[in-house]
């Protein structure tokens, strides 16, 4: 019985002896990992501000993220002064590929001014079509395109309250972490109900 004991104890202590030898590996990667990790948001980071820039000394870069259909969709949207929004670039984001992930390259086709946004002075009230607005939404990926212009309209706001912010030497970047909606709270105040379309996106329809 003794024998039997002092195995069975022998085996615990080994496989606590394993955990904590693969845990301190995986903490020891991490951190190795990490700071290569740090310096790559960075550079994208920098790529895409010199991107929707175009080279403009006097634009201004804006950072911003919103929820989307299948998650965060983040943006560096940059403004001329006046407004003009210059270019933008996707991030980050989790929408369907093949649907909702179009908004990397679709509002800035030139070849479809429907959809362009590049080269149009922002004023905060950007909408697809179906709500209202005169720009074209992604096909089957309503909810997509309504996320990705409410990034644009408030990198907006954060543009213009950036021209006040400007002589305290305040940052040009600004990131605004998504907060998640509750759906069934939304449908309760306004009615709406979700059904599903025959892409993989849904989209809200308004009683």
């Amino acid at each position: 019985m003794e024998k039997l004991q002092s195995s069975f104890k022998n085996m615990v202590l080994s496989l606590v002896l394993i955990c904590v030898v693969a845990a301190g590996a995986l903490a020891g990667v991490y951190i190795l990992t990490l700071e290569a990790i740090n310096a790559q948001k960075a550079a994208k980071q920098e790529a895409a501000k010199l991107a929707v820039l175009n080279g403009q000394e006097d634009g201004e870069a804006i950072e911003v993220s919103v929820d989307g259909f299948g998650g965060v969709i983040r943006l560096m949207v940059g403004f001329a002064q006046d407004g003009t929004i210059l270019g933008y670039e996707v991030l980050e984001h989790q929408e369907t590929p093949g649907l909702g992930s179009h908004i990397e390259h679709w509002f800035k086709n030139a070849d479809k001014p429907g959809q362009n946004i590049i080269g149009r002075k922002a004023d905060g009230k950007f909408v697809v079509s179906k709500d209202g607005g005169d720009i074209d939404a992604i096909t089957a990926a309503t909810i997509s395109s309504r996320a990705f212009l409410k990034a644009i309209n408030q990198a907006y706001a954060e543009f213009k309250g950036h021209e006040v912010e400007a002589h305290t030497g305040a940052s040009q970047i600004h990131h605004e972490e998504a907060v998640p909606q509750d759906t069934t709270a939304v449908e309760a105040a306004s009615g709406a109900t979700i059904v599903e379309t025959d892409s993989l996106e849904t989209e809200v329809k308004h009683e």
